[in-house]
């Protein structure tokens, strides 16, 4: 039998020889690409610079930055300064030494050099003293008169960039680098400076060296003593020339009479009574009024701290360009702390219209005596006013029996939020406790929303504008801040229902529990009695099973108005109904009519509870009928029980 081998066979076999004998293709490889290849603005921004980093140079990126960094962020392979320090060790660059410019210390590198190139030496990112510009205000190297030296060649000609052994990144100690240029052998040299050896002393001291407004770069204030040397210091050719003729204050008081100074102060700022005249003031020159050693405030901040903090509300004075001395006296003063008029004095210099409070009938005692300190901090404080402290805990420091009282369930919010002034005057007021106004209308300014729109109907308390005799205006453990629970204070004037309520028969449960302002409005409403809804709603609001039971069926006609039956508070009968109970149907219901008694069988009204067969208030039942009924009474067959004839 013979075999033969389809066309549909023979064409996956072709496919599979050819694909085995074909050339095996070679692996695919990643071909690498250099960082310029693509970052091509850079590299055109970068090759027009004059001086460039070496690495960019090489275009060996990688030896600063992670090749698969964080797109677009480039990662560098180590942080701050750490990076540059590897190529260029501290040793090198000289932040090894003991000065080190502060921006390498506390900065980074890249703050004066420029990353990968620069258009000027060392690639800094701008030109000679251009650099340091961007940190040192330039107004102090273009006064008048320029040290020629800074001119001509810089701020290198004397400084060096990173680090040095000298004070100030000086390139040599001051003297040193100062005769340099200036020959301390020169006659005129010795002249001017009167023999004395000042290149072994700094000559910063009296010279400021970048400019200055006066000739020879003397500082801008220069003391008169300076003329003549030898008036303070030992004359020029002895052993220790420069040593004082006499130790602190007393070298001073030659020239300047304690009794001028103290200017009949009693009260002595402590340098000044210790006699260190110079921990405020530069002995020779200075930049600033009187040879202080700091300008303004600053000078007073180095010792006084705290002060120079910043708040949130500073006394404006202290930014004044007196600043501490509008009310301070500087050497000594007939006051305490220094101060230039004692009390109130000093404050009403600048609050003078203040005063004109006092004259309020109710005036705050710390006010009255002047002690404006008391409450306010001179200074400034964080605390709106320049107060103390927070404004509660401030009061609380006089009213100390006032904080567990305000401590409770129920907290008056100006008074949970410590703002004792939103309702009290802190200085003066017209109305009693220092309210801002009378009792109600300061009420009314937060709570406006009490009168309903068309409210006609008001409570007296509250038309009279006593708040005060219902609420306790700062914090009560009873809701709505009532200064006692509701039924106490509500028969505090409807006493007569109290006492008709000891004996009878039922109360509401509303009136029991003392929940008055279930039912009633305290402040106003457009209903009498001050009700809070109108006849069976007002009702409903509470007795929700009856609501629904009304809503489903036929309704008894005086269950629109529940109080055409029951009583609102409490009754002599019970169920609080206005009167017993067949007395009350029979306002309505004739008992002597013929269709009632037959209706009734005949039985006598006065032994029949209506209440057992009707539902006083709505049923499914065209009669009022109970929901659930006995069968025999449903197919009205009372005779089936009841015997509806007399027995002879």
């Amino acid at each position: 039998m013979s075999t033969s081998i389809g066309p549909w066979r023979v064409i996956p076999l072709a496919i599979a020889a050819a694909l085995l004998w074909a050339p095996r293709a070679e692996a695919a490889q990643f071909k690498k690409k250099e960082c310029l290849d693509c970052h091509t603005k850079f590299s055109d921004k970068v090759e027009k610079l004059r001086y460039l980093h070496a690495a960019v140079k090489k275009k060996d990126c990688e030896s600063c930055h992670l090749r698969h960094g964080v797109v677009p962020k480039l990662l560098l392979k180590k942080g701050g300064n750490e990076l540059c320090l590897g190529c260029h060790p501290k040793e090198k660059i000289g932040i090894d030494q003991p000065v080190v410019h502060r921006v390498l210390a506390t900065g980074l590198c890249t703050e004066c050099h420029a990353a990968h190139g620069s258009d000027f030496p060392h690639m800094l990112k701008a030109a000679g003293a251009q650099a340091c510009y961007a940190c040192h205000d330039r107004k102090a190297f273009e006064r008048k008169n320029v040290h020629p030296v800074l001119a001509k060649d810089g701020c290198l000609a004397c400084h060096v960039a990173h680090g040095s052994k000298a004070a100030h990144l000086l390139a040599k100690p001051e003297g040193e680098l100062c005769t340099k240029c200036h020959s301390a052998t020169a006659a005129s040299f010795k002249k001017a400076h009167a023999d004395y050896p000042v290149t072994t002393r700094g000559c910063g001291t009296c010279h400021d060296p970048h400019s200055s407004d006066a000739k020879s770069l003397m500082r801008p204030v220069v003391h008169d003593a300076l003329s003549s040397c030898d008036s303070c210091h030992a004359p020029a050719g002895s052993p220790k020339p420069f040593a004082v003729q006499q130790e602190g204050g007393k070298l001073c008081e030659q020239c300047h009479e304690t009794s001028a100074v103290l200017a009949g102060g009693k009260v002595g700022h402590a340098p000044v009574v210790k006699g260190e005249c110079l921990s405020c003031h530069e002995p020779h020159t200075g930049a600033n009024k009187a040879m202080t050693r700091a300008p303004g405030n600053a000078l007073c901040f180095r010792c006084h701290k705290a002060k120079g903090e910043k708040v949130l509300f500073p006394h404006k004075v202290i930014a004044s360009p007196e600043g501490c001395a509008t009310c301070h006296a500087p050497h000594a003063s007939p006051n305490r702390r220094l101060v230039k008029v004692d009390g109130e004095g000093l404050c009403l210099k600048c609050h003078d219209k203040v005063t004109a409070a006092k004259k309020k009938p109710v005036v705050h005692e710390p006010f009255k005596s002047g002690d404006c300190v008391s409450c306010h901090d001179p200074h400034g404080s964080n605390f709106p006013g320049m107060t103390a402290s927070r404004q509660d805990k401030l009061c609380f420091t006089c009213h100390a029996d006032a904080e567990p009282r305000f401590t409770k369930a129920f907290t008056h919010r100006p008074v949970a939020d410590g703002q004792c002034t939103a309702c009290h005057e802190p200085h003066a007021s017209g109305e009693k406790k220092l309210l801002r106004a009378k009792s109600a209308q300061l009420c009314l300014k937060c709570h406006p929303d009490l009168v309903a729109p068309g409210a006609n109907v008001k409570h007296k308390p509250f038309m009279d504008g006593d708040c005060l005799g219902c609420h306790d205006p700062h914090a009560s453990n009873v809701p709505g801040m009532l200064v006692v629970d509701q039924k106490t204070l509500c028969l505090k004037c409807h006493a007569k229902e109290d006492k008709a309520a000891q004996g009878a028969k039922s109360a509401h449960a509303g009136f029991t529990n003392g929940e008055c302002s279930k039912c009633h409005n305290p402040h106003a409403a457009k209903l009498r009695f001050l009700v809070n809804a109108k006849g069976s709603a007002l009702c409903l609001t509470c007795h929700k099973d009856l609501e629904k039971q009304m809503d489903g069926g036929k309704q008894h006609p005086p269950a629109d108005d529940c109080l055409t039956c029951h009583k609102p508070h409490h009754a002599s009968e019970e169920r609080l109904l206005a009167m017993p109970m067949k007395e009350l149907c029979a306002q309505c219901h004739e008992l002597k009519d013929k269709a009632f008694q037959t209706a009734h069988l005949g039985i006598d009204a006065k032994v029949i509870d209506c209440m057992s067969c009707h539902d006083p208030h709505a049923s499914k039942d065209e009669k009022l009928f109970r929901a659930v009924e006995h069968p025999p009474f449903q197919a009205r067959a009372c005779d089936s029980c009841h015997e509806t004839e007399p027995k002879n």
